[in-house]
């Protein structure tokens, strides 16, 4: 049997992707060590000790939504220049850029994410739980949890892939590297949506609105 706790296992033990991780243990029967030995077999444990070479070149690339209302810049290092100028690199590379555009993410990683806007969405999410009539001793349980969401949301490693959600970016990065053979890290992104902070006339607002309801 295949369980959430096996599958966190294996992921820790060979740094292979969530989706790999659950096959092989499928394959294997729920076998740990054959699991293991099937993802070393495939190559995919190999992408945890690769993930700690250093990856100072890669690609810096753009992505425009097909009628120019968002751009994003999107920096992924890699450890060749090489490597960098691959197909399978550079494919995952717009893929990301992709994934930024339409998932809006605010972070890399959660480690980013600064610790005053933790505190702030905490008390936020406090308040809503103590608004529901939740009782005291279970709010904190539920903060964490929704703040676990949270980061799901806001960090792009952690959300789910939109050309798979049954992977999130971290399980297509950890699969990239594997498969490509070097270490690779999603750096810094830019995203930029037109009009984005700025007040709208209200004429513009009435037609948004009448469109909405057409």
């Amino acid at each position: 049997m295949v369980t959430a706790q096996s599958v966190k296992e294996l992921r820790e033990r060979t740094g292979a992707g969530m989706m790999d991780c659950k096959k092989a243990l499928a394959e294997a029967n729920g076998d740990m060590e054959k699991a293991i030995e099937l993802l070393r077999e495939k190559g995919l444990a190999a992408a945890a000790k690769k993930a700690g070479r250093i990856a100072a070149e890669g690609l810096v690339d753009a992505y425009i939504h097909g009628d120019g209302r968002i751009g994003v810049l999107v920096e992924v290092n890699s450890e060749t220049d090489f490597v960098a100028k691959n197909e399978e690199f550079k494919n995952f590379v717009k893929d990301v850029a992709m994934q930024i555009a339409a998932a809006n993410p605010q972070y890399v990683r959660r480690e980013e994410v600064p610790e005053e806007v933790i505190k702030k969405e905490k008390e936020i999410l406090r308040a809503q739980a103590l608004n529901e009539g939740k009782p005291e001793k279970i709010v904190e349980k539920m903060v964490e949890g929704r703040i676990e969401k949270f980061y799901k949301e806001v960090c792009l490693l952690e959300q789910p892939f939109i050309k798979d959600p049954d992977i999130t970016i971290q399980d297509l990065l950890t699969e990239k590297i594997a498969k490509i053979g070097e270490n690779l890290n999603i750096r810094r992104f830019a995203r930029f949506e037109k009009g984005e902070g700025l007040e709208k006339r209200n004429d513009d607002f009435a037609n948004e609105v009448a469109n909405m309801i057409k």
